[in-house]
């Protein structure tokens, strides 16, 4: 073979066993670098496959007892302005996405891209969305709680049990609350994925009718930009009113 169609064929996914053999055989240096470059992404796809599979393993105690388990997480509760939106997502052992993992860990277009696969992947997903009238009035950890239970009970299959990323969820349902839920569970780091893409998505319509906030670059947090615009515009309706500093323009 040519340099080329090694290369060519070092980009396919699967590579029978001996065809690799013969290529260490290959004194070329040109296919010593292919080799060593491929030899170098399988590693790096072991590693992410060991570490999704790591993260199964609380779905997995449920799966094992013919349970369905869902994971539960929000986003949105330091921005001065929007919604506060949690997901509910179910999975089960044929979810397959290996690069799902805690949305903070993402790129904006990772997120993106997987937002769609997480939907048509998941047995069911669920979300909730509390808007800032709602936080200004019942406070933002309770208003988190209550999207929370909107996303379970949006759920169009009832899961056994819950998995919660450090907050609890005033449904009557099982739930084990796991410290930094969303790098341990996979059904929990999908959930803020899709958390984090529907509220951005919010925030990019918002940004729409409310320009001068620049609500598509921060998303309602307290940027420099963001503050700026509250001095010289003061809040607009989405904005928190019960928090500083909105809430010194009251």
């Amino acid at each position: 073979m040519t340099i080329q169609e090694v290369k060519q064929l070092l980009a396919q996914t699967t590579i029978a066993p001996e065809v690799l053999q013969t290529l260490t055989t290959d004194s070329r240096l040109g296919v010593k670098r292919l080799l060593q470059s491929y030899q170098k992404r399988q590693a790096k796809l072991a590693a992410k496959q060991t570490a999704f599979n790591k993260r199964l393993e609380f779905e997995q105690a449920f799966w094992k007892k013919g349970q369905l388990v869902a994971g539960v997480d929000e986003v949105g509760r330091g921005p001065l302005a929007g919604p506060v939106v949690a997901a509910a997502v179910m999975i089960d052992c044929n979810f397959d996405l290996w690069d799902v993992n805690d949305s903070k860990q993402l790129s904006a277009k990772r997120r993106l891209e997987l937002y769609p696969q997480i939907l048509q992947a998941a047995v069911a997903v669920g979300i909730g969305v509390k808007d800032a009238a709602v936080i200004d009035q019942i406070n933002i950890y309770q208003a988190d709680r209550q999207a929370m239970r909107q996303a379970v009970l949006a759920l169009n299959v009832r899961p056994d049990s819950l998995l919660v990323d450090a907050m609890d969820v005033p449904v009557k349902l099982p739930q084990v609350k796991l410290i930094k839920g969303d790098a341990r569970s996979n059904s929990i780091a999908a959930a803020s994925i899709v958390a984090k893409v529907f509220r951005d998505t919010l925030m990019d319509d918002y940004a729409k009718r409310y320009p001068q906030y620049h609500f598509t670059h921060n998303a309602g947090y307290g940027t420099k930009e963001h503050l700026q615009a509250l001095e010289k515009y003061g809040p607009c309706p989405i904005h928190r009113q019960t928090f500083a500093p909105v809430s010194n323009f009251n």
